[in-house]
């Protein structure tokens, strides 16, 4: 296999979270606001905009670039597809570039020194649990929650292909 599996996991990561900007951008401020009732803090637009804010964030660790949205309250849903698309497209690249130089340089970050491997893993694991959050959020409201895990994301780049008959 000669193909970059990580940058295939950061495509999905990229992917997954622009579906579900799409889909909480069909919701109502009310069902956007509601606090859920569970183990989840805070709502859908505020979860929406920490992952997004949080990929950013991930970004700047490994290559300087200032965060858009910069801990600022939650954006437009305009501002977190372009927010979301920048930095997931910044991240992709990184992902892409085997050689990178950013990825092979130890970060130094908030009195630590950081292996990049692991804010990598972070940025993945960040979004997937916070995702999966929205996702119950979205079931509690009766609201269809999309289905963005590997195998849908396989089956739209066309790397799960049914057999022919």
């Amino acid at each position: 296999m000669t193909e970059n599996i990580l940058a295939r996991l950061f495509e999905h990561n990229h992917w997954a979270n622009l579906q579900l900007i799409q889909t909480c951008s069909t919701l109502s401020d009310t069902q956007l606001d509601t606090e859920p009732q569970s183990a989840t803090k805070g709502s859908i637009r505020l979860t929406l905009w920490h992952v997004i804010d949080g990929q950013q964030e991930f970004l700047s660790q490994l290559s300087g670039r200032e965060p858009r949205l910069n801990g600022q309250a939650p954006a437009s849903f305009a501002e977190l597809v372009e927010s979301a698309t920048i930095s997931g497209e910044g991240l992709l690249a990184l992902a892409r570039d085997e050689t990178s130089k950013t990825l092979n340089t130890t970060i130094q970050d908030g009195g630590y020194f950081i292996e990049p491997w692991v804010i990598m893993v972070q940025v993945i694991n960040h979004a997937t649990e916070h995702r999966e959050q929205i996702k119950n959020m979205l079931s509690a409201l009766g609201v269809t929650p999309p289905i963005l895990d590997g195998g849908a994301y396989g089956r739209i780049a066309k790397a799960i292909v049914a057999p022919s008959t």
